[in-house]
């Protein structure tokens, strides 16, 4: 810990008064550029078969901690989606073309999918003491409000 307290504002100081006022540049930016180049790159290619992975079995890892890796890879190379634009779509709003109203039931008929694979993998439904028994959403209007004047 008695490093990092000297190291940082070396760092600092070395950014404000060298970096950024003599080679007009920002460290962050040269940091990232250097760790995209020797790390991201190098592991990139084995990374992306295990988020695939971890993405299909819900809940392997922690939601967020997923979004925070994705997120970051995208901050480093937007390019990387091209390689699971599914993984990326799930986390970075659009990244897919934009839906089709044509293509409403087979987006239902996913999610219907989904949540039929987490019941059979354990994960309950929370608590449904709430909810009326039996009845399911109708996306048809009719069914969705029953009173003339509309949904409040």
């Amino acid at each position: 810990m008695g490093a990092l307290q000297s190291i940082v504002p070396l760092f600092i100081y070395m950014n404000k008064f060298y970096i950024e006022t003599k080679l007009n540049r920002d460290l962050r930016n040269d940091l990232i550029k250097l760790f995209t180049e020797h790390v991201a790159e190098k592991h990139i290619y084995s990374l992306m078969p295990l988020l695939l992975e971890a993405q299909s079995t819900p809940f392997w890892i922690n939601p967020s901690t997923m979004a925070n890796v994705v997120k970051g890879l995208y901050m480093l190379r937007p390019e990387w989606v091209q390689m699971a634009p599914a993984l990326f779509s799930k986390f970075i709003p659009n990244i897919l073309p934009p839906a089709v109203e044509s293509e409403l039931e087979e987006y239902a008929a996913q999610d219907q999918k989904l949540q039929q694979e987490l019941i059979q993998e354990g994960f309950s439904r929370g608590d449904q003491s709430r909810k009326r028994a039996g009845e399911e959403l109708t996306y048809n209007g009719s069914a969705s409000c029953a009173n003339s004047r509309g949904c409040r």
